[in-house]
């Protein structure tokens, strides 16, 4: 027989900013209970049993509501932004014989094609939505780095809800290293001073050139 962790909770009566703040000085945190066709309840749990049921690895906790044992899972934990303080919780009550939907974390197994030639592996679906019991929530689901949604292997009595066709991981080329261009160097040159030409060198030398051979043939 399956066991649950047994979640200690209060119903409150009271609600409001003020008395959450209280809740959560006395080492408790305000949460609400709610189910399909029944009252919401204003709830106050513990807050080192909540954090030591998350850490349980367990989905489905129970609590006791008004004498009446119950099944619930955590659907929502709201955070402070700054502190990451849990500043409020959603109980959803369920029932164990029917199936749900979970977003379950996916590990990559393999190696993608491209790592050889210094490919960067990028992944793109980090969990996949699946409906099953919840006794039966899997922690995790493995799936080859180069399938799609639609090869994972899923447990017994596990149906895939995401899409068939979605990507799991690419494995995205090496960028090419660009090689920085040329820097021409800058002439410094005196104020007033222009950058000789080329051609006015040219001729300059060649005038040069005919006034040495004019020498020469006087002499």
């Amino acid at each position: 027989m399956t066991s649950y962790y047994k979640l200690p909770i209060e119903i409150r009566t009271g609600s409001g900013a003020s008395l959450a703040r209280e809740l959560r000085r006395n080492g408790k945190i305000p949460a609400n209970y709610y189910y399909h066709g029944e009252a919401n309840h204003n709830l106050a749990i513990d807050k080192k049993a909540f954090i030591h049921a998350v850490n349980s690895g367990q989905h489905v906790f129970e609590i006791n509501i008004n004498n009446e044992t119950v099944y619930i899972m955590i659907k929502d934990v709201q955070y402070h932004s700054v502190t990451e303080e849990i500043m409020h919780v959603d109980l959803m009550r369920i029932r164990r014989t029917e199936k749900m939907t979970f977003s379950i974390p996916l590990v990559l197994e393999g190696e993608a094609i491209g790592i050889d030639e210094g490919g960067i592996v990028a992944q793109v679906a980090t969990t996949i939505d699946v409906k099953c019991y919840p006794n039966d929530v899997p922690e995790s689901i493995s799936v080859d780095i180069s399938g799609s949604a639609e090869e994972i292997e899923l447990p017994l009595d596990t149906v895939l809800v995401s899409s068939e066709n979605t990507t799991i991981a690419t494995c995205n080329p090496p960028k090419a290293e660009v090689e920085p261009e040329p820097v021409e160097e800058e002439i410094e040159l005196a104020e007033g001073e222009e950058i000789p030409d080329e051609d006015s060198e040219s001729d300059e030398k060649s005038q040069e050139d005919a006034d040495q051979d004019e020498s020469s043939e006087e002499s």
